[in-house]
């Protein structure tokens, strides 16, 4: 199988240094340095060249916004059985253009990423695949992502985004407002510096990204359920109830069992 990488950012190229020793591996980014250290891995720098490498999938991996344009440039340079592939963490859009685009696809979600995930050692992290997919591009995917021994959980679009506002946006939103009530003092404790690494990580990530997944019409429903349980737990830091603050902690226990 023939398979051309778009963008060798991160991700992209966490793709292809782990491909390229199986298959027929092409890399193409606008940015030429990116390319410049690959190793058994064809370079391409027009999308003509794209043409005649003749890709059997194209793995979508520049980043959030560009990601259904670039799609559209690339498009008329492939046949027309190749198969589109994304690994977008936000579906934003992809549901509908998919169809549109009359071609095979298989959307994907691993759901680790190189700020906080060891790349080397992936066992025991997730992946998504999107299961309205086409059946070959799946079970490309899930024999890759298995390779990895990654739990692999299949979900429509729509499940999807629903998951993802649960298990991205509620730490997100903590992350948030933990750094917001940052102050300039050193904190010496050593949950703090947890929290301090994870806000770091966080905020290296893109800015698109990020609202991108705040902005899910799920999300809300999530910050909602935080504002209710914080002032839940103000109440009951105002009262100094001790045997309300014993239950709630108790609950929260069975909670994360």
């Amino acid at each position: 199988m023939k398979i051309l990488v778009l963008g060798a950012g991160k991700m992209g190229s966490w793709l292809i240094e782990s491909l390229c020793l199986d298959y027929e591996v092409a890399a193409y980014d606008n940015d030429l340095t990116r390319l410049k250290y690959f190793f058994n891995t064809v370079k391409l720098v027009s999308y003509e060249e794209i043409r005649e490498f003749d890709p059997d999938m194209v793995i979508n991996a520049v980043s959030l916004e560009i990601t259904i344009p670039v799609f559209r440039e690339v498009i008329p340079y492939l046949r027309p059985d190749c198969i589109l592939a994304d690994i977008t963490s936000v579906k934003n859009g992809l549901q509908k253009f998919y169809p549109e685009s009359g071609r095979r696809f298989v959307s994907t979600h691993p759901m680790f990423g190189p700020t906080f995930a060891n790349l080397k050692d992936l066992s025991g992290q997730s992946a998504i695949i999107i299961s309205e997919s086409d059946e070959e591009g799946k079970a490309f995917f899930r024999n890759f992502f298995e390779s990895f021994n990654l739990k692999i959980f299949e979900y429509s679009f729509l499940e999807h985004d629903q998951t993802i506002a649960y298990s991205l946006s509620i730490p997100f939103a903590s992350t948030l407002v933990f750094a917001a009530c940052m102050k300039k003092q050193e904190a010496p404790g050593t949950t703090f510096r947890k929290h301090l690494d994870i806000a770091k990580g966080l905020f290296s990530e893109d800015d698109f990204l990020l609202s991108e997944i705040l902005f899910s019409p799920f999300t809300l429903e999530q910050l909602e359920l935080i504002s209710e349980k914080m002032e839940y737990l103000r109440e009951i830091i105002k009262e100094k109830d001790t045997e309300k603050m014993r239950a709630f902690l108790n609950g929260l226990r069975k909670n994360i069992r």
